[in-house]
C-alpha cells in the first residue's frame, strides 16, 4: 500500500507537528507532502529527516516569515498536489490540508486538529485582534474568509473519515462540516516530564503571550492575591503588558529553556490554565510532573484534567473566579501526585500510536475489502 502523509504548513516544530512525528513515525514508508516546507535541519530531524513535496506557494516572495498572508492561496495549491499514485492518505489538517483532491478508490483519514478557526466560530475575534473588524481592510477580510468558509465545507465531502484531536474539536467537525469524528487525543511527551511528588508554596502558569491565553487574566488575579507567589514564564506580545501589571508577589521570567520549564512545573503547588484550548497540551505536561492544574472549565481542558482528582475549575474567565477558585484549591484539594500522573500517561505517545494505528488498520480493512482490494 502507498500511503501519503499531508500537512498543513511545515515553519515551526510545536504541537501539530509533534502529531505529524508520531504519524510517521508509525507509517515510516509514508510520502510527505505540505503547502511549504522551511523546517531547520533539527527540526526535520523529529520527522526522520523526510522532506515534503511543495506547492507554488513555496516560491512566493517572503512566505518563509509571512506565510498566513498566503492562505488564501493556499486552498488552490493544496489541490495542485497530485496524490492519484497513493492507495492511502492522511491528512494532518488544522487549516488546508484536508483539501486535497483524492478519488474514489483512495481512502482519505483527516486528523483534524481543528476546523480553520478563524473562519468559523473564531472570525470576530481574529478580526478584532487583526485590526481588521472596520474599514476597506475588514471588508475584504470578511470576503476572503467568507471563501474559505465554503471552501471548508465543499473539500470536507472528500474526507472518509474525521479524527478529532478532542470530542470538543469532535463538536465543532460536527457543527461545521455535519460529520461524525473519532477522538484520538494528540501524543504528549509525559516521558519527559517525570514525577516529582514533594511541591513548593509557588503557583506556575507557562504560555506564549497572546490575547487568547488570558496571561494579564491571571496576572491581575494574583496581583490582588499578595500572599500568593505566582511565577510566569513565556514571551510574546503582551509580554510588556504582563510585565507592567505584575505585583511583588508576581515573578516574570520571560522566555526559559525546556529545562528550567520543566523544573518549575515539577516543583510549583499547582499550574494556572486560563485558555480556551482546543486540547491543551500544556496542562497534560503539569499534570505528568504530578502537578495540579487550575484551568478554565471550557474547551480541551474539561477532557484532560479531572475536577476534585488532578485538579480544579473556574466557570469565567474573570479575576474573581480564579481568585475563587485558588482558595476552593488551598481549602478543599487534596493532591495525589501519582495519582495524577497515571491520569496523564493516558495521552502518551504510546497510547496515541497505539490508538491511531488500530483506527487507520480497522478502516482500511473495511474500505479496500468493500471494494474487493484486501491489502
Amino acid at each position: 500500500m502507498k500511503i501519503a502523509v499531508v500537512h498543513d504548513w511545515l515553519v515551526t516544530f510545536a504541537g501539530a507537528e509533534k502529531v505529524l512525528a508520531e504519524i510517521l513515525s508509525i507509517w515510516p514508508e509514508a510520502e510527505l507532502f505540505s503547502v511549504i516546507d522551511f523546517l531547520t535541519q533539527e527540526d526535520r530531524k523529529k520527522i526522520a529527516g523526510k522532506v515534503a513535496t511543495t506547492t507554488f506557494v513555496q516560491r512566493m516572495p517572503k512566505v518563509k516569515t509571512r506565510y498566513q498572508m498566503y492562505l488564501p492561496l493556499m486552498t488552490i495549491a493544496i489541490e495542485q498536489l497530485d496524490l492519484s499514485g497513493f492507495d492511502l492518505i492522511i491528512s494532518s489538517s488544522h487549516a488546508v490540508a484536508k483539501g486535497v483532491i483524492v478519488g474514489p478508490d483512495q481512502l482519505h483519514i483527516c486528523y483534524c486538529h481543528s476546523p480553520i478557526r478563524y473562519a468559523w466560530d473564531m472570525q470576530s475575534q481574529y478580526l478584532t485582534e487583526s485590526g481588521l473588524d472596520k474599514g476597506l481592510k475588514g471588508a475584504i477580510a470578511r470576503g476572503l474568509l467568507f471563501a474559505m468558509r465554503n471552501w471548508d465545507s465543499r473539500t470536507a465531502n472528500g474526507v472518509d473519515y474525521f479524527v478529532s484531536n478532542s470530542d470538543y474539536i469532535g463538536r465543532r467537525i460536527k457543527k461545521v462540516y455535519r460529520r461524525e469524528s473519532t477522538t484520538i487525543y494528540p501524543n504528549v511527551e509525559v516521558e519527559d516530564f517525570p514525577l516529582v511528588s514533594v511541591k513548593e508554596d509557588f503557583y506556575l502558569t507557562a504560555s506564549r503571550m497572546v490575547p487568547y491565553k488570558k496571561m494579564d487574566l491571571i496576572v491581575r488575579a494574583f496581583a490582588s492575591m499578595p500572599d500568593k507567589k505566582l511565577v510566569i514564564i513565556g514571551d510574546g506580545p503582551q509580554f510588556s503588558k504582563v510585565q507592567r501589571e505584575a505585583a511583588a508577589n508576581i515573578q516574570v521570567l520571560g522566555y526559559q529553556p525546556f529545562g528550567v520549564l520543566k523544573d518549575y512545573m515539577q516543583r510549583a503547588r499547582a499550574f494556572v490554565f486560563a485558555a480556551e484550548e482546543d486540547f491543551g497540551i500544556i496542562p497534560v505536561e503539569a499534570q505528568a510532573c504530578g502537578t495540579p492544574v487550575i484551568a478554565y472549565a471550557k474547551g480541551g481542558a474539561l477532557e484532560t484534567v479531572i475536577e476534585g482528582r488532578t485538579g480544579v475549575f473556574f466557570r469565567e474567565q474573570t479575576e474573581l473566579s480564579i481568585q475563587q477558585a485558588v482558595q476552593a484549591f488551598e481549602e478543599q484539594f487534596i493532591a495525589e501526585p501519582a495519582v495524577i500522573r497515571a491520569h496523564a500517561e493516558n495521552f502518551s505517545s504510546d497510547v496515541f500510536r497505539l490508538r491511531m494505528r488500530e483506527f487507520v488498520d480497522e478502516k482500511c480493512r473495511e474500505f479496500f475489502s468493500f471494494r474487493g482490494d484486501v491489502r
